[in-house]
């Protein structure tokens, strides 16, 4: 007869990059459920809009987490520009959508360098991040930094991309896909690899849909949405569809974030033939005064944006719903007769960032 325990996972776990905390039931080896344990590294972010006013809080959103701050802080910047009825130059659109994809390719080699060392390929991980770099040192050439970027205003961008740095960037990425493809037989079809994530920690697309999953973590169950295909930005002009797989499990999820790689690569590709001249900020005058909702896809899925403003120097109220947030029912259910170790590899699997998901 099988004996149940509880055993805490986490909140410090050589494998977790973040500190999540889960309490695990076990019978023997297998786990029967997770409760998760929210709030350890809480910063109150939201509530400094009562403190900081609407134009300063740009830096305070971009630091929500490190791995999308050009994403939070260009995402609360189109909420007030939503409230403000604010257009953006052409220009200025084209450059937020190259920096996006540019944090999406960072983010996701970040991932996969987790999930080599969680199963063991300390070489593998460190190639991973070897190739990340390329991508880190192009942020620094276009904004300065290689984690807080600040270029992201309302109204616009602080900071414009020569065209020939454009043109060199995709030079660069040329070399970033090779490298990539090199690395992918690795993920993809080696034996040990695959005895790790093929059939491992399986979410119906049924599932991902009841549960609310977001991003690649939805996508890895077949379900063929992404942000993106609202049209924000410049997504509208460039041509791609949702990278998707049926498979399910943790292999599904490594495959749809490499294949993201790729078609990131070549979103920057058509966006940067496609990019028009012109200004890349217009003036902002006058003080947000309504509500706005802004959806947009970030690395690890979906993000909710809400602002509201009552006509004065400071926001009256901001909330942000992360992808982890929305992809912890999911992360249950996987864990959900699941051997115990196989725990770290499934939360690596929803890309966790826990910093995020308690702002």
């Amino acid at each position: 007869m099988s004996t149940r325990s509880i055993v805490p996972f986490g909140p410090q776990h050589p494998v977790l990059p973040e500190p999540i905390h889960l309490d695990l039931v076990l019978e023997d080896e297998k786990v029967v459920e997770a409760v998760p344990s929210i709030g350890f590294v809480h910063r109150g972010l939201e509530q400094l809009v009562e403190k900081r006013d609407f134009q300063t809080y740009v830096y305070v959103a971009e630091r929500i987490c490190g791995i999308c701050s050009f994403m939070h802080g260009m995402s609360y910047c189109e909420a007030v520009e939503k409230i403000m009825d604010i257009e953006l130059p052409a220009r200025a659109k084209y450059l937020r959508t190259i920096w996006c994809e540019m944090s999406r390719i960072h983010s996701h080699l970040l991932w996969l360098g987790l999930l080599a060392d969680a199963f063991g390929f300390e070489s593998l991980f460190m190639q991973s991040w070897r190739i990340r770099e390329t991508i880190l040192d192009m942020f620094e050439e276009s904004t300065g930094g290689r984690i807080i970027f600040s270029v992201n205003k309302i109204g616009g961008q602080r900071r414009d991309m020569e065209n020939s740095m454009l043109r060199g960037f995709l030079t660069k990425l040329d070399q970033v896909e090779e490298q990539v493809k090199s690395i992918t037989e690795a993920f993809l079809n080696d034996h040990a690899v695959n005895t790790r994530l093929r059939g491992v920690g399986i979410l119906t697309k049924e599932q991902a849909y009841g549960l609310g999953a977001v991003g690649p973590f939805m996508r890895a169950s077949g379900i063929e949405f992404d942000m993106r295909m609202r049209g924000y930005d410049a997504y509208k002009d460039l041509d791609f569809r949702p990278v998707t797989s049926t498979e399910c499990d943790s292999y599904a999820r490594c495959k749809v974030r490499i294949g993201e790689i790729f078609q990131a690569i070549d979103l920057i590709r058509q966006a940067v033939d496609k990019i028009p001249e012109g200004d890349i900020a217009v003036p902002v005058k006058g003080f947000p005064n309504g509500e706005a909702f802004v959806r947009v896809e970030q690395p690890r899925g979906e993000a909710l944006y809400y602002v509201c403003g009552g006509g004065k120097k400071f926001l009256e109220r901001f909330r942000v719903r992360t992808p982890t947030f929305a992809n912890l029912p999911g992360l249950l259910q996987t864990l959900k007769g699941c051997q115990l170790a196989d725990v770290p590899i499934l939360i690596l699997t929803i890309d966790p960032c826990i910093s995020c998901t308690e702002r």
